[in-house]
């Protein structure tokens, strides 16, 4: 007779065992329509599974992550099943639920062409409308490896045969089709309505370019059809807001096969990256960090003390010197920093002591993993490393939290999420340290009245962090600063200060990044503002032209003008006709575009356009000078615009 509790600490007694969907029932006949599965005693169930003793049990919903992850995985299977049945001789591998989707890798004597993914939804589509009941069944480990040799699976017999002797093993199926699966699943392939295969490609079996090649076919699938052409829309205007396209529209960089990962700025992107390195070095100068630079590439010995090369070192690039002694190119700033902390005897005194770097890091990334400046293997971070002692560790996080919140709204990104991410299984030092730590960020979030939600086992090796993700214009998130207390790596690298009590102490290091890679954050920038940087970012602040030639000295005289003040303005003095210029410049999403003819020269003005087409009408030189000069500081408010406007209303 067991007692259900459930998550509002209702209790439900039942006569005999009773599966998740007879709980649902008893609750409601719109719950028991909506099930997906069950969490019972915190453990993902089939809404088949049968609970026969005291547990605590919730319904999960398409509501629910859980449930729209259920939801994708199940549409995997629908997926293969589809592909089986339209092509017998395609062997299944594995098919995880990955961001917004799903992929399925299959082993076909050919690629999949577009034709055939429109045939394997339709198909989809109609095994889904079966409304086929999903079944599980349990087989020992060396039956069911004997089961999928029979059935010619044999990518699934090799899985299975990692799996140690005697597990039992779960397979799921719908109709007379099935495969190997832990589960949960869906109760039936009705549920499965709103998906859409994307694409397909190449990938290696089990992700080593020494095996076979597979077909990859990539789906998305969600709760309803409603949020499923809203996630297509974000796709659509996503690639219209490419950073590598319209990179190239604003000739703003380029990256090449002789480089992998690797960016060449031409001048206008370089602009913008010195932009941000002068703001933040700004912002940062203003919070009492001291600015410093360390070597390049560093001895081996530095990183295997570190323990770089143990946890990290599949991602370090090496290098040999004639003497055959061995260097890493730095993929982190931090040991360099605690040498800097190192040099002399440090008192309590010092501290905090702020030490900040635009440190130019490399990491390898698998090539198939680059993705323009969104994924590379050389990169600038605008990385900090406060040594502080454990009593300023809370003021320090909190001073940390409020500056890169303010960064980022300056920056025009206002809904940002905090996740706590704690220790790794991959990490060095003792529990007791790690809990130390975690305790130390956790005071410092409820210091700062900040809200977290938790990113499990995704701490740094060396410490627990917060990350900060930003939500962008059309819904995607970012994950971009990060904070970390280290209370492992001072000690590994020898680093102390003399404590009040006379005694050496070691000290914590807060490890902080603010926009965290800035090659990344350009990209972010660029798709966020769909390449219409505000005026303080814009590469190319705004452009004089002249309706004649005539024009031509006056033109070249504001441009040095409005230079002289600081900003980047340039000159078009094409034999072009005015309207050609102003919309060339438009299209490489230029701010304002200043215009002169006769009568703007004999009044000293220019007549002002925006990018967006609006005309401000004419304004005097020194005034224009003065709202422009403003709205850079104001840092994305909208100045000039505003005022001209409101005069013109007025």
């Amino acid at each position: 007779m067991p007692v259900i509790t459930l998550p509002d600490g209702k209790q439900k007694q039942f006569d005999s065992p009773v599966s998740v969907a007879e709980i649902a029932a008893s609750i409601g006949p719109g719950l028991a329509k909506a099930a997906l599965a069950g969490r019972v005693d915190g453990k993902l169930v089939d809404t088949s599974f049968s609970v026969e003793h005291d547990a605590t049990v919730s319904i999960v919903t398409e509501k629910d992550q859980d449930g729209l992850e259920i939801l994708r995985h199940s549409t995997a299977h629908l997926l293969a099943n589809a592909v089986q049945e339209l092509f017998p001789d395609a062997q299944v591998t594995i098919g995880p639920v990955i961001e917004d989707g799903f992929f399925y890798d299959f082993a076909y004597r050919r690629p999949f062409s577009t034709e055939d993914l429109a045939a394997i939804e339709q198909r989809m589509a109609e095994i889904s409308a079966k409304d086929l009941p999903v079944h599980r069944r349990v087989l020992p480990r060396d039956e069911a490896i004997a089961h999928f040799k029979n059935i010619g699976e044999h990518y699934k017999a090799e899985i299975i045969g990692a799996i140690p002797a005697g597990e039992s093993i779960s397979l799921y199926g719908q109709g007379s089709w099935e495969d190997l699966c832990r589960g949960p699943h869906v109760p039936s392939t009705g549920k499965l309505k709103a998906f859409k295969l994307m694409k397909v490609a190449g990938a290696y079996w089990r992700g080593d370019s020494r095996n076979e090649m597979l077909q990859r076919i990539y789906g998305t699938a969600w709760a309803t059809e409603k949020q499923l052409k809203e996630y297509l829309k974000r796709l659509e205007e996503a690639e219209k807001r490419d950073h590598r396209r319209i990179g190239r529209e604003l000739d703003l960089f380029h990256l090449q096969e002789e480089a992998p990962g690797a960016v060449f700025w031409h001048p206008k992107g370089w602009a913008l990256f010195q932009s941000l390195v002068g703001y933040i070095r700004q912002r940062q100068g203003e919070a009492g960090y001291q600015e410093i630079n360390t070597p390049q590439i560093m001895d081996r010995e530095l990183w295997i003390q570190s323990g770089h090369i143990e946890k990290f070192g599949e991602n370090m690039f090496m290098t040999k010197t004639p003497d055959e002694r061995t260097f890493a190119i730095k993929p982190m700033n931090c040991p360099g920093h605690v040498q800097v902390f190192k040099q002399g005897l440090r008192s309590y005194r010092e501290l905090p002591l702020r030490l900040a770097e635009f440190g130019k890091v490399h990491r390898y990334e698998p090539s198939g993993a680059l993705h323009g400046l969104m994924r590379v293997r050389a990169f600038t971070q605008d990385d900090a490393h406060i040594f502080c002692t454990m009593e300023q560790v809370t003021a320090e996080s909190v001073a940390v939290t409020q500056l890169i919140l303010s960064i980022y709204r300056d920056f025009g990104f206002d809904d940002v999420r905090i996740k706590f991410s704690d220790r790794p299984a991959k990490r060095v030092g003792s529990d007791e340290i790690w809990d130390k730590a975690e305790r130390a960020l956790q005071d410092a979030c409820a210091a700062a009245a900040i809200e977290t939600e938790l990113n499990p086992g995704e701490g740094a090796f060396y410490g627990p962090k917060l990350e900060f993700v930003l939500r962008d214009a059309i819904g995607r998130d970012w994950q971009c600063g990060t904070l970390q207390v280290d209370l492992n790596l001072p000690e590994r690298l020898g680093a102390s200060y003399i404590a009040e009590d006379s005694q050496r102490h070691i000290p914590v290091m807060l490890h902080r990044a603010m926009l965290g890679s800035l090659e990344r954050f350009i990209g972010i920038l660029i798709e966020h503002h769909a390449g219409k940087l505000p005026l303080w970012l814009a590469p190319v602040q705004a452009v004089v032209m002249g309706i004649t030639e005539r024009q031509d000295e006056y033109c070249a005289e504001v441009t040095e003008n409005l230079k002289n003040q600081g900003l980047r303005v340039e000159t078009d003095l094409r034999n072009e006709k005015v309207g050609f210029k102003i919309r060339e410049h438009t299209i490489k999403r230029v701010p304002y575009l200043l215009v002169a003819g006769d009568r703007e020269v004999e009044a000293r003005t220019l007549a002002v356009r925006t990018r967006s087409g609006k005309d401000l009408g004419a304004v005097e030189l020194n005034e224009l000078a003065a709202l422009l000069t403003e709205e850079v500081a104001g840092r994305g408010r909208i100045i000039l615009e505003d005022r001209l406007s409101q005069r013109r209303s007025a």
